[in-house]
């Protein structure tokens, strides 16, 4: 009798075991699917300085966007009705409260008409009109985060906690819970107009934020835009600088600014960035294996 009821005790024991086993191995599972990160999820870092913030008037056609483009607010914007590090439509603008239309806005369009369905694609835009590239040097930048003394570039630096890049990089670690970062797209030069060092500056960050998230060259190309090409431009001579760049980064390709028009001498218009940001679609389909035309 003793023996039967020391069986029973041992089954009751082993079965209360297996059903607490399979309780904490559900909840793992759920919290896991809850928070698992979607592969078709397709996330893309962008920084730089004017041009990428985007400073192209905001038309009607630049307000119907596809549900499939997101954004990863940077930052709190009540103007917008939008807190900061969550995902919304890509409504323009995508960088800053107040910032207009920019390369990252017809860059996401591109992708979603020509991704399949099932593909969502979200950017995350970090950019300082002004900066020279080093302020995204996460050990020297305190060095340029006061490049300019007037209160329009120290506001814009002070919104990212005067270091753009660790604000950058924290964004896209919460954000890589939901998706995987598939590459990432650079417009800045116009203020290191003339500097050859400016590749080496662009290689540290690049690789830089490869380490810092945990991601391969191999996996994640850089794309950088060439600044206003047209006559009578301030920089164009930086764009023999910038196409150099895949010399020092394999990984890197350039986006011609060529026919992009400008509204000042810095500054594509509206239908330049449409453009430029759909060059930079085309040139990201076909690093992701997909056909868009040929690439201008």
């Amino acid at each position: 009798m003793k023996s039967t009821n020391a069986r029973n005790i041992q089954i009751m024991k082993t079965t209360n075991f297996k059903l607490k086993l399979i309780s904490i191995t559900t909840i793992l599972l759920f919290a896991f699917s809850v928070n698992a990160q979607n592969p078709n999820f397709y996330i893309f870092i962008c920084f730089g300085q004017s041009n990428m913030e985007g400073q192209g008037v905001i038309e009607a056609q630049d307000l119907e966007v596809d549900s499939r483009f997101k954004v990863f607010q940077s930052l709190d914007c009540p103007n917008l009705n939008r807190t900061k590090a969550s995902w919304h439509t890509a409504i323009p603008p995508l960088c800053q409260c107040h910032s207009k239309l920019s390369p990252a806005d017809y860059f996401g369009r591109t992708l979603i008409e020509n991704l399949p369905d099932s593909i969502t694609v979200g950017v995350i835009n970090v950019a300082v009109g002004g900066c020279d590239i080093r302020l995204f040097d996460k050990d020297i930048y305190m060095n340029y985060d006061s490049t300019y003394t007037e209160d329009w570039f120290t506001s814009k630096v002070s919104d990212y906690g005067m270091n753009p890049y660790k604000h950058l990089i924290d964004l896209a670690k919460l954000a890589q819970k939901d998706g995987v970062i598939k590459g990432i797209l650079l417009h800045q030069g116009e203020t290191n107009t003339g500097q050859t060092e400016w590749l080496t500056y662009v290689k540290k960050i690049y690789q830089d934020m490869l380490a810092d998230l945990s991601l391969r060259a191999d996996q994640v190309p850089l794309l950088a835009g060439e600044v206003v090409s047209a006559e009578g431009s301030c920089c164009s001579s930086m764009n023999e600088i910038i196409n150099k760049l895949p010399d020092t980064i394999p990984t890197a390709h350039v986006i011609s600014s060529k026919e992009c028009k400008a509204q000042d001498f810095a500054h594509f218009n509206a239908e330049g960035y449409r453009i430029l940001g759909g060059r930079y679609g085309k040139i990201m389909l076909s690093l992701l294996g997909y056909r868009s035309g040929d690439a201008e």
